[in-house]
């Protein structure tokens, strides 16, 4: 009688082992999911295009790619109306004005990425997307910064394979929602009435602060102080992505 009870005993410890090892694996199979690119749709990668409605936050995102001239004076005016934002940067550019942004990081302004050399990445083979991925996250790790997530594929461009390179890469890309097209210089007004027009909640704001931009500043002064008059919060996109649901682009 003594050994059936030791025998059962056992069994019953051997049972608790079991449960908790299913249990474990368990964890981790739906922990597999849980680690799927944030945006993707029944595992299909898409690019980040636009926040939620929910919340009353606004992305301002900058590209830089070249020059020098109008960053200055664009943080001052980010500065003036407590406005966040986050820049877009190539890696090359980077590595040639680490002041600059080491200026646009301690402005409270997130760092992002445009890849290394700033070339199309369509016009790419996949490996060389790959390559041109690890020479930018090596640039940014030399400046301090070994953990940036955000990439806008230079000039806008991907197609499916471009978003599993970025993915492989543990990046996610972001493209926008408004674009009043400040590189080609339209007129400080065009750009002033696109961006408030259309400007809403959830909504990622594609402008520049290469020397390209010769009115964007300007239109600053209106876009910044009008949108905080809608109620609008500036946010980064961490910010924005983290505070709700997002809407992706998908690759046609």
């Amino acid at each position: 009688m003594v050994f059936f009870s030791l025998k059962a005993e056992r069994w019953k410890r051997y049972g608790v082992v079991v449960v908790l090892a299913l249990f474990c694996a368990l964890f981790l199979w739906v922990g597999r999911f849980n680690q799927e690119p944030v945006f993707s749709n029944n595992g299909e990668l898409r690019a980040l295009s636009q926040g939620s409605e929910d919340l009353s936050y606004v992305a301002l995102t900058f590209n830089i790619s070249w020059g020098t001239d109008k960053v200055q004076e664009i943080l001052k005016q980010l500065e003036a109306y407590d406005a966040e934002a986050t820049f877009f940067l190539s890696g090359a550019w980077a590595e040639r004005h680490p002041d600059i942004v080491k200026d646009i990081h301690e402005g409270n302004h997130e760092i992002a990425m445009m890849g290394y050399e700033y070339e199309s990445y369509l016009e790419m083979k996949p490996e060389q997307v790959s390559e041109d991925l690890k020479l930018a996250q090596e640039a940014f790790a030399k400046l301090g910064f070994e953990d940036v997530k955000w990439i806008r594929p230079p000039h806008g461009h991907f197609d499916k394979e471009v978003l599993k390179r970025i993915d492989q890469a543990g990046m996610q890309a972001v493209q926008w929602s408004i674009n009043p097209r400040d590189w080609e210089n339209p007129g400080t007004n065009q750009i002033v009435d696109q961006v408030m027009d259309e400007g809403s909640k959830g909504d990622i704001i594609l402008l520049h602060a290469s020397d390209s931009v010769k009115q964007t500043p300007k239109a600053l002064e209106v876009i910044l102080p009008g949108l905080k008059q809608k109620g609008l919060e500036f946010v980064s996109i961490t910010e924005l992505v983290s505070g709700s649901e997002t809407e992706t682009t998908q690759v046609n």
